[in-house]
């Protein structure tokens, strides 16, 4: 098989387990949630907290993940994260008792961290090499179907079935279907010598995790991606109550909030064909810029429809571009060689702040605090986050 033929058939099949991936495990439990809230009785909090607890253990476990990637490459990792989502949505199916569906979701926070796109990007990292942005951004493009796809089959499925059914029906697919199509990856080519070298500035661009680590654009990058996760999570949960405490009728608000998830595709799109040639770092300066932007238009002009629909465009457009920067600059500073470790550290604090961002704006806005004041506070957090990124990818100009 040529090289080309074989990178084709290597995204193909990353495109079709991220999909599956994101759809059942990520974006599920907004369906399953109504049901499993009525059968068992608990409160919402309990529910939607295993699930940000999924996250939790999903930023725990990012970092080893990577470095087992960068060791064994992602056929390996990405069959045993498959094995693990098979075992998850089972225990999840079966769950009578609180202790149980929290170790069901336990199991799907590892499994998050073993198949989803930071597992992705690593893997294409090390058989891509320098095309690596280029199927990056192509892989991205065909996970931002997941909700599209996930969202109406699960609906369906729930009504036809019941909500344990559907999990039993998501765990069949990653053992059928994700686990078969993951061990078709190709082999992990044999790691560079240089990978166990100590020297402090790694001379030829690549940085061990302890390297990296040490260094201080890692921690500046890291808190860019968190805090805009933060953000990201936060007003995803609470925009449309936001938008119709401002006045806004709540079919005009939906309206408005079902803009952002076409723009996130639109991002994807033009950076993969209108900027593939623009630096990285570029790229996400742009999208780094654009939610606080998009915040500021919000914060001051929360009344006015054409402001709020700003907001949602640059908003979209920013999410859906920082996954592509997300996968290509920690290599431009810190190198391929352990890009799945380095980049695995670098998504814990995000994922983090994902799981965190929802349920803190709620205990905010429960607690009385006035949603305007809380724009004004995401939007410092986005400023920060943006310095942030320009300091950190400011070495990459000077290189």
């Amino acid at each position: 098989m040529s090289v080309a033929r074989g990178q084709r058939r290597m995204l193909a099949i990353l495109a079709l387990t991220q999909i599956v991936s994101w759809g059942s495990l990520y974006y599920g439990i907004t369906i399953l949630a109504p049901h499993i809230q009525r059968e068992m009785g608990w409160r919402q909090e309990l529910v939607y907290g295993a699930f940000s607890w999924s996250l939790v253990v999903a930023g725990l476990a990012a970092a080893p993940a990577g470095a087992w990637l960068d060791r064994i490459g992602g056929r390996v990792v990405m069959a045993g994260g498959s094995l693990l989502a098979g075992a998850g949505m089972l225990l999840l199916s079966w769950s009578g008792a609180l202790w149980s569906y929290f170790l069901a979701w336990t199991l799907i926070g590892a499994a998050m961290a073993l198949t989803l796109y930071e597992a992705a990007f690593a893997t294409i990292n090390r058989e891509f090499a320098l095309d690596a942005r280029k199927a990056i951004s192509t892989l991205t493009l065909f996970g931002g179907f997941a909700s599209t796809v996930f969202w109406p089959l699960t609906l369906q499925l729930t009504s036809m079935l019941d909500w344990r059914q559907t999990c039993l029906a998501y765990a069949a697919l990653h053992l059928a279907v994700c686990l078969p199509a993951h061990l078709l990856l190709p082999a992990a080519p044999p790691r560079a010598k240089t990978a166990g070298k100590t020297s402090a500035t790694a001379a030829d661009g690549d940085y061990s995790l302890q390297q990296a680590l040490r260094h201080p654009a890692f921690w500046k990058l890291a808190f860019a991606f968190a805090a805009n996760a933060f953000i990201f999570a936060a007003m995803s949960a609470h925009l449309i109550p936001m938008l119709i405490h401002f006045g806004h009728p709540a079919a005009t608000a939906v309206a408005l909030a079902a803009l952002i998830g076409p723009m996130q595709v639109v991002g994807r799109i033009a950076e993969r064909l209108f900027f593939h040639q623009a630096p990285p770092q570029n790229v996400g300066r742009f999208a780094f810029a654009a939610l606080p932007a998009g915040l500021l238009a919000v914060l001051l002009l929360h009344q006015q429809q054409w402001a709020v629909a700003l907001f949602c465009v640059l908003y979209g457009l920013s999410n859906g571009i920082q996954t592509i920067v997300r996968g290509t600059v920690p290599q431009l500073l810190f190198g391929r060689q352990n890009y799945g470790a380095i980049s695995g550290a670098m998504a814990a604090p995000g994922l983090v702040g994902r799981a965190t961002g929802p349920l803190l704006l709620a205990v905010l806005l429960g607690a009385g605090l006035e949603p305007e004041l809380l724009l004004a506070v995401l939007l410092g957090i986005a400023v920060l986050a943006l310095l942030c990124f320009l300091a950190a990818t400011a070495r990459i100009d000077k290189a």
